[in-house]
Parts: structure tokens; C-alpha cells; sequence
């Protein structure tokens, strides 16, 4: 049984995915054994609360430094003793010795096709507004392993999402949750689950199950 810990920073619909993913057998042989948000209002709490997940909030406002909210947020997910820390959107920035403690244990969600509208200020609806003003005719999601950089790590899955015209950035957002994000997020923990996701330097490679 593997544990993971869960980051969120808003409503929560990629953990309501795995929640979902879970109890219905398409995630096996995995606990969540903690849902971790610097929101205190976040919804993902309420639906972890619900699901019976402890759930903790920590906020850089509750630190008088950076420093320290990170070392707070690390030594949660430690005492959690979770083995793969999942970001689903989490807006804080991963720091260096949480990388290094988790080395290439973390993955996020990251709604575009990386290395298309990604990095530093790409989240959330700007993702979507930045595919649809140049005009792309297919974006999606991918799911990443988080190395030192932004939205860098090597990948492992992706799925392409057809962008219709008169799509407006929310039509686009909600598309890609429903066709990609939901479904990769959940697919790729239960890959590392079960030992099937290897990396070779930025590749990652899938074993046959």
C-alpha cells in the first residue's frame, strides 16, 4: 500500500478524481493519507474532510518567512510518511530541499501540452487564455515529475484536447479537465504505483503491465 500526499490550493476537482479513482478500483493499492492546502478556504479541504482524508492547512501569511512556511509544508508531508507527493493545483512554488527529499516522487498536473504554455506565470485560466489567443487548434494536459525548475521535469503522460471555435478560456479549462486531466492524473499514480514508471535522465519510460 502506497501513501501519497495530496496538494491543492483551490477547489479540488483533480483530488475528487483520485478520491473517485480510488474507491472505484482504478487506483489500487494506494491510502491518501493526507491532503495538504495553503488555502484555509479551499474547497479541496472540505472534499477531503468529506472523504474521510486528514486534511491540513498551511499558509506563507501564518510565517514570518519563506523559509520557514517550507519547512513547515515539508515536515507535514513527512510526518505523513507519504511516498509520492502529488500536486494538484498547488500554486506555491516547490522548494529545493522538498525536491531533493522526494527525488522523482512529486508529480504535478499541468493543463497544456508541455513544453506549449508552461513555465513561470503559465496556471490556471492563463494557460488557456495564453492557447487561445495563438490561435492552437489542439492543447490538453500532461502530467510531470517536479525537478528544479518550472514545469521542467521529465514527462509521463500526456493527452491532446481538441480546441473548438468560440471557445472562451473557461470552455477550454472545463474540456480539459474532463478529457485529460482527470483521467492522467489518476492513471499516472496508478503507473508509479505499481512500478511501472522508470526514468532515463528527461525520458520517462512506462513498463508493460
Amino acid at each position: 500500500m502506497m501513501k501519497i500526499a495530496v496538494l491543492v490550493s483551490g477547489g479540488g476537482t483533480n483530488l475528487q478524481a483520485i478520491i473517485d479513482a480510488v474507491r472505484e478500483g482504478k487506483i489500487t493499492d494506494t491510502e491518501i493519507c493526507l491532503v495538504l492546502s495553503n488555502n484555509k478556504n479551499a474547497y479541496a479541504l472540505e472534499r477531503a474532510e468529506k472523504a474521510g482524508i486528514p486534511a491540513l492547512s498551511i499558509s506563507p501569511k501564518e510565517y514570518d518567512s519563506r523559509d520557514k512556511f517550507n519547512d513547515a509544508m515539508l515536515e507535514a508531508v513527512r510526518s505523513s510518511e507519504a511516498e509520492l507527493v502529488v500536486l494538484a493545483g498547488f500554486l506555491c512554488v516547490i522548494p529545493p530541499k522538498m525536491v531533493e527529499a522526494y527525488p522523482n516522487r512529486i508529480i504535478n498536473i499541468h493543463p497544456s501540452l508541455i513544453p506549449s504554455f508552461c513555465g513561470t506565470g503559465y496556471y490556471g485560466l492563463k494557460v488557456h487564455e495564453a492557447a487561445l489567443e495563438r490561435g492552437v487548434r489542439v492543447s490538453g494536459a500532461t502530467v510531470h515529475f517536479v525537478d528544479a525548475g518550472t514545469d521542467t521535469g521529465p514527462i509521463i503522460l500526456q493527452k491532446a484536447v481538441e480546441v473548438l471555435d468560440g471557445d472562451t478560456p473557461k470552455d477550454l479549462q472545463l474540456r480539459i479537465m474532463e478529457q485529460a486531466e482527470w483521467k492522467i492524473l489518476p492513471e499516472a499514480i496508478q503507473l508509479i504505483v505499481h512500478g511501472r514508471v522508470k526514468t532515463e535522465g528527461r525520458r520517462v519510460i512506462i513498463a508493460e503491465d
